[in-house]
């Protein structure tokens, strides 16, 4: 990172933008280690507990539409204030009246959506201070935001079992309404900021067939790291009987190995090339979770698995990110809101899919090998668009994707 970088753009709302990402990701996700001891308590089956840890993953990638328009349309600082507003919302209800039933851990996951749709607001309102030049930088930055799920994994758990799983919502609110206040006062939106997007541009990109294999490509890499951030807390207390505790920790060392590859994935993608990054990391993630699938009898030799491929994983949207400026430069606010959301579609089936496997077959021997099975289907995929990428990219766009 060069000294240019530090002078260009807005330090405090780049900051801003990167807590107010961390701390919304933090409670997008808190569900997921709590989920063994929510579920325990509601007395919910397998199914409902993928359902319920699922929910705030599909409702934050639809959100993510409606709080992208708003940044559009009034400004990136407004949404993100009042996404937060929701957020801080939805827990304090959750806190103050309790969680009494399945239904009403759903509209509590509802509720976290607008923490997952933060995606929508942290990243175009750092980027619009950048010049091109520091575009990558910036967004990676403010994207690192990512990693407040190795928050919610590793603390969530212990501080439910001393003071119970509804008071961790109280005690979120304290970070919560500090990173609002720091929010309000330090993020500034960018005097330059870019036209509104219509709905016109969004229909446009989806006529393009380009746009379905990114969707397709980054619902398998985040869709992957996001479903098994939520999922694995539940797996490894089922598969090995491991505590709420100890399986949050497990999870959190594969969430933080997919969290940190992300920025790294981008840089390995710039030195070898989009999708040669990218296919290796397919490859990689593929074979771990297919391995796992084999019943494995100790808990450290599944976590080893899990932890290389979420490696694959985070480091593979990287990957995705930095092919699709190349493919899309002119449309990439458009393109992001959409590859985002399907992420989170991905995510949402994974999760709730390994639970209602789980349910109905008494493992999750299927439901692993089945997702082993996409990532397989996006290698041979990216392997068969890449040659016709090779006459319809151009040549500054194919070195740096190194077909």
């Amino acid at each position: 990172m060069n000294k240019s970088f530090w002078k260009a753009g807005h330090k405090p709302t780049l900051f801003a933008a990167f807590l107010y990402f961390d701390l919304s990701f933090m409670v997008w996700y808190v569900l997921g280690p709590l989920g063994v001891q929510i579920a325990t308590d509601l007395g919910l089956s397998a199914q409902e507990r993928g359902m319920m840890v699922a929910t705030p993953i599909l409702a934050g990638a639809i959100l993510r539409l409606l709080l992208g328009f708003m940044a559009d349309r009034l400004s990136p600082k407004t949404a993100g204030i009042f996404g937060q507003v929701v957020v801080i919302t939805a827990l304090s209800l959750a806190w103050l009246l309790g969680v009494d039933s399945y239904h009403q851990a759903l509209l509590l996951g509802l509720g976290l959506g607008f923490a997952g749709a933060s995606f929508a607001v942290a990243l175009p309102l750092a980027s619009q201070w950048y010049p091109a030049e520091h575009q990558g930088t910036a967004m990676g930055i403010a994207g690192a935001g990512n990693s407040g799920t190795v928050l919610a994994a590793v603390f969530a758990p212990g501080l439910a079992y001393l003071f119970g799983w509804e008071n961790v919502f109280g005690l979120a609110l304290i970070p919560l309404g500090i990173t609002l206040i720091i929010f309000i006062v330090c993020a500034r939106n960018s005097p330059q900021r870019p036209k509104p997007k219509s709905a016109h541009d969004y229909m446009v990109a989806l006529n393009d067939r380009d746009t379905w294999w990114f969707m397709f490509f980054y619902s398998v890499t985040f869709g992957g790291f996001i479903g098994l951030a939520s999922a694995l807390p539940g797996y490894f207390s089922d598969q090995y009987g491991l505590n709420p505790v100890v399986a949050g920790y497990y999870t959190a060392a594969c969430v933080m190995a997919g969290s940190f590859m992300r920025p790294l994935g981008g840089a390995l993608a710039d030195r070898i090339g989009g999708i040669r990054a990218l296919l290796f990391m397919y490859g990689v993630a593929s074979v771990c979770i297919a391995l796992v699938g084999f019943h494995l009898s100790s808990s450290l030799a599944a976590l080893a698995l899990f932890v290389t491929a979420m490696l694959g994983l985070g480091a593979g949207n990287g990957s995705v990110f930095q092919l699709v400026p190349q493919r899309f430069h002119r449309e990439i606010g458009v393109m992001t809101g959409l590859v985002g959301m399907a992420g989170g579609v991905g995510g949402f089936v994974l999760a709730a899919g390994l639970g209602a496997i789980k349910q109905h077959t008494g493992d999750y021997q299927l439901g692993l090998w089945l997702f082993a099975s996409l990532g397989a289907l996006a290698w041979f995929g990216l392997l068969n668009v890449k040659r016709r990428w090779r006459t319809t990219w151009g040549s500054s766009a194919m070195t740096a994707a190194r077909v």
